[in-house]
């Protein structure tokens, strides 16, 4: 089927069953070695909608080298002709973002008005953006001596290893591969166990114009499929994004490879809100910024959000107002604003901790929306929004990662004091100051510990804005010219003695 000609198939049910069972390996459709499968199942109602292949190292290895045999073809092709390449492929995928849109809705229960049919837009944004980028893969000249000839010039690493999780799968491949493919490397995806179908789709669409082993993906879990991806030897460089343990199981395991690695880990984003801010806008970015639509399942989600005390009440209410007006229900219904959970583990992880901070003293847990009603979700993986007051910054729920639609509002009374909790974090991601003063705003940029800082608005990551974190939020950046330079290429100097 790759190679040809797709239609954009609208239907997700009958499109899951087409590619289900498959990784994608030299340009092919290939199924599991063991033909072991797994079930990809509908978060909304519990029912199994297709099968993933059930990759091992054997799997992994037939994709590595796949990969490897392409890759000095691809490298040698002219970095403008790549990028025309991946330009190519993001017009493709134009014409499949409705297509894509209900497909990881149907598989991560995304809601498709508000955050799925976005997503799929944004992969092909993400491609348009780098492959206008090949002509910037350049060297300089270095006035070392003038009996010499001395430049540096951008080389690929080789074969790249991407490990995506489940929340935004198709959209953080995309901004993985594309800087990645650009810099003439080839690339194996290993999807996660819970969204691998909108990927996999992903990637057949765009393996018609790309030449058989530049991009392949493979299914599976991670100590089966994703550790002896991390492993092999001719994977030359890593980029992943989940969990903080299993990030530093992937720096372990490169680090004895002496291989580069970029992580995205995660966050508990703090958002100051000052007393002098607009208060209404300010609830506006509580609410996109909280990734409510996304269920919380964000890692830049603002779930520490840090208010005035002259504000706090006022803000708690219009807040919950806000999001008790929001629509929990069918994914795939465009009336619906709030989706489900992911799985059944991280909704119970999710629920876990909403009981945690119920028992915690002086805490008072607002519920908001309505959960939906009728037997065809029943089954359905869905949780309450919750807006948490009464807690300081030392619970364990203003500390840790829920990733989940649970926010605390902690107030403060100075703006030092802000400043020191939002700070207070083993996490550095993502922060956000709400405020009218000039002053304070910028004050705030500069003292903020996070890799990604807003000033009265709290947009999700974009093409072109270099996006990373610091602490245990991760190493390296994504989304920008420097991701394609400084994580996907060497640097090579070269003398020439002109004597």
């Amino acid at each position: 089927m790759t190679q040809q000609q797709l239609i954009a198939d609208t239907d997700p049910h009958r499109l899951a069953r087409t590619i289900s069972g498959f990784n994608l390996i030299g340009g092919e459709l290939t199924p599991a070695r063991s033909g072991r499968t797994f079930p990809v199942v509908n978060p909304a109602n519990g029912r199994e909608i297709g099968q993933a292949a059930h990759s091992d190292a054997g799997d992994v290895e037939q994709a590595v080298a796949a990969a490897a045999r392409a890759q000095p073809a691809w490298a040698a092709m002219a970095a403008r002709k790549r990028g025309t390449l991946v330009a190519e492929c993001a017009r493709l995928l134009a014409g499949h973002v409705e297509e894509l849109g209900r497909l990881v809705a149907l598989e991560t229960g995304k809601a498709l008005r508000t955050e799925s049919r976005v997503e799929a837009s944004v992969v092909a944004d993400a491609l348009q953006f780098y492959g206008g980028l090949g002509s910037e893969l350049k060297g300089e000249t270095v006035p070392f001596d003038p009996g010499m000839l001395t430049f540096t010039q951008r080389e690929p690493i080789g074969v790249v290893g991407v490990i995506i999780p489940w929340n935004a799968p198709m959209m953080l491949m995309a901004l993985k591969i594309a800087p990645a493919l650009v810099a003439g490397n080839t690339v194996v995806v290993k999807s996660a166990e819970e969204a691998p179908l909108a990927v996999l789709r992903v990637c057949q669409i765009l393996n018609q114009k790309l030449p058989p082993g530049v991009l392949n993906i493979v299914s599976g879990d991670g100590p089966v499929c994703g550790a002896p991806l991390v492993a092999h030897p001719q994977v030359g460089k890593v980029t992943f994004t989940g969990s903080v343990e299993t990030g530093r199981i992937v720096a372990r395991t490169a680090g004895e490879k002496l291989i580069p690695v970029t992580l995205e880990l995660g966050g508990k984003s703090p958002m100051i809100v000052m007393d002098d801010a607009d208060l209404p806008r300010a609830v506006t970015g509580a609410v996109s910024g909280m990734r409510f639509t996304r269920q919380g399942q964000s890692c830049t989600a603002a779930s520490r959000i840090l208010v005035h005390e002259k504000v706090h009440d006022a803000f708690v209410a219009q807040l919950k107002a806000r999001v008790d007006a929001m629509k929990m229900g069918d994914p795939l219904d465009e009336a619906t604003d709030i989706g489900t959970i992911i799985s059944r583990a991280q909704l119970d992880k999710v629920l876990g901790y909403i009981e945690s901070g119920r028992a915690e003293a002086g805490a008072t847990a607002h519920e908001c929306a309505q959960l939906p009603s009728g037997d065809a979700l029943r089954e359905g993986l869905f949780v309450r929004p919750v807006i948490f007051t009464g807690l300081g910054n030392g619970s364990r729920l203003a500390r840790e990662e829920i990733f989940g639609p649970v926010t605390c509002v902690i107030r403060f009374s100075s703006y030092e004091e802000a400043i020191a909790m939002a700070n207070d974090s083993d996490y550095g991601l993502a922060a956000t100051i709400w405020t009218r003063d000039l002053k304070t705003a910028l004050d705030a940029t500069r003292r903020l510990h996070a890799g990604f800082v807003q000033v009265n608005q709290n947009i999700v990551v974009q093409p072109g804005l270099s996006y990373g974190g610091v602490k245990q939020s991760g190493l390296g950046r994504e989304a920008s010219l420097e991701a394609m330079l400084d994580h996907f290429t060497h640097k090579k100097t070269v003398l020439l003695n002109m004597s």
